[in-house]
């Protein structure tokens, strides 16, 4: 079971189990971490799941897809590490995933 590291804007970190197949997102929600709101329920329409990927996680997470990269347009605080949680699905080789929500979430 792959973990994933949650880290909040203020540097607080939260590691969780999450599941292979499901979305960050879910792992976030499923757990309660703060700062990942899912509004939409992950239908890639609202950008209250959007989360910094670690840089040296970039390659393994790849690039957003064009409907993520527009929804990603009216999320405040956007950087090129930015997705959207619910648009990654959760792999064995993303265990460790490391990511940080943004202050604006909060």
């Amino acid at each position: 079971m792959p973990k994933i590291v949650f880290i909040d804007h203020q540097g607080e970190q939260r590691i969780i189990d999450a599941n292979v197949g499901d979305s960050v997102m879910e792992a976030a929600t499923s757990n309660d971490v703060p700062g990942i709101d899912a509004d939409c329920g992950g239908a890639c329409a609202c950008a209250t799941c959007h989360i910094y990927v670690d840089q040296q996680w970039a390659e393994v997470v790849g690039a957003a897809s064009e409907l993520e990269a527009e929804m990603l347009e009216v999320a405040e605080g956007v950087k090129t590490n930015s997705r959207l949680a619910c648009q990654m699905n959760i792999t064995e080789e993303m265990d460790g995933l490391v990511v940080t929500t943004p202050e604006s979430q909060y």
